[in-house]
C-alpha cells in the first residue's frame, strides 16, 4: 500500500509539472520589442491626451452628473471592480446609468433585465458613450489606457480565461477598443476575444490610430449599440 501510495504521489508531481509546462507554453502572444517601446511612449501619450480631454470636456462631464441626479437618487459615479493589466483588479469610473437597485459587479451582458434598470438620462448616456467619459481619470492612473481590450467585469470568467490563455493581459485595457469598433454589444464572447488577439498581436501606432478613426463614426452613428435582450448570448438562451 505504502509503494502505491508512493507511486501515486510521484504520478501526480510529475504531472503537475506537465501541466505547468504547458501552460507556460499556451500562455499566448509575447509582445516583441518594438511594441514594448511603444507601449512606454504611449503611456506618456495616454496621460497628455487624457488630461487635454478632461480639461475640454469638463462643462460636459459636469452637465452630465448634474443630469443624473436630477433623474434619479444616487451617486452620479458608478465604481465597479474590473480585470486590469496582468489580471488585477481595478475599480472603474463610469457615469451612473442605472437605478441603484440594479444588479451589483454584473456584466449588462448578463442581465436579462437590464432596460428594467437603465434610468431615462442613462438610456441617452449609453447610446452615446457619454458614461464612458470618468474613465479619463483611470486613464491618468495608470489603470486604463485611452486604447486597448476592455476592462472586464469580474465575473466575466469565460473571457477572462480566454485572454490570460492569449496573453492579452500584457495591456492596459482600454476605453475603447478593436472589440467595439468592430461590432462593439453585437459581438459574441468568442469574436470579443479575437478582436482581442488581433489587437494584441498588431499592436501599434497604425493600429491605434484606425481605431480612434473608428470610433469617432461609431459614436456619432450609434453603431452596435443593444440592450438587454437584444444582446447576441440572450438572444441565443431565447431561442432555446
Amino acid at each position: 500500500m505504502e509503494n502505491r501510495t508512493i507511486l501515486t504521489d510521484v504520478t501526480v508531481r510529475r504531472a503537475y509539472r506537465s501541466n505547468v509546462r504547458v501552460a507556460k507554453k499556451e500562455q499566448g502572444y509575447t509582445l516583441t520589442r518594438a511594441q514594448k517601446v511603444y507601449g512606454h511612449f504611449k503611456r506618456v501619450l495616454d496621460i497628455f491626451l487624457a488630461l487635454i480631454a478632461v480639461i475640454v470636456l469638463s462643462p460636459v462631464l459636469i452637465a452630465c452628473a448634474i443630469a443624473i441626479k436630477c433623474d434619479s437618487k444616487g451617486p452620479a459615479i458608478f465604481k465597479q471592480n474590473r480585470v486590469g493589466r496582468g489580471g488585477k483588479s481595478f475599480r472603474v469610473y463610469k457615469f451612473r446609468t442605472m437605478s441603484t437597485d440594479a444588479p451589483a459587479n454584473v456584466a449588462t451582458a448578463e442581465m436579462k433585465n437590464a432596460d428594467c434598470y437603465i434610468t431615462k438620462v442613462g438610456n441617452f448616456l449609453r447610446k452615446t458613450s457619454l458614461d464612458e467619459l470618468p474613465q479619463f481619470f483611470n486613464v491618468l492612473k495608470g489603470d486604463m489606457s485611452l486604447i486597448g481590450p476592455r476592462p472586464l467585469v469580474e465575473t466575466e470568467t469565460e473571457v477572462h480565461e480566454k485572454r490570460m490563455q492569449y496573453g492579452v493581459y500584457a495591456l492596459r485595457p482600454g476605453v475603447t477598443g478593436l472589440a467595439q469598433v468592430s461590432g462593439r454589444d453585437l459581438v459574441t464572447i468568442d469574436e470579443k476575444v479575437m478582436y482581442d488577439r488581433e489587437y494584441l498581436e498588431t499592436f501599434s501606432p497604425l493600429t491605434d490610430l484606425k481605431i480612434i478613426f473608428r470610433t469617432v463614426g461609431v459614436v456619432l452613428f450609434h453603431k452596435f449599440y443593444a440592450e438587454g435582450s437584444d444582446l447576441p448570448e440572450n438572444k441565443k438562451d431565447s431561442e432555446k
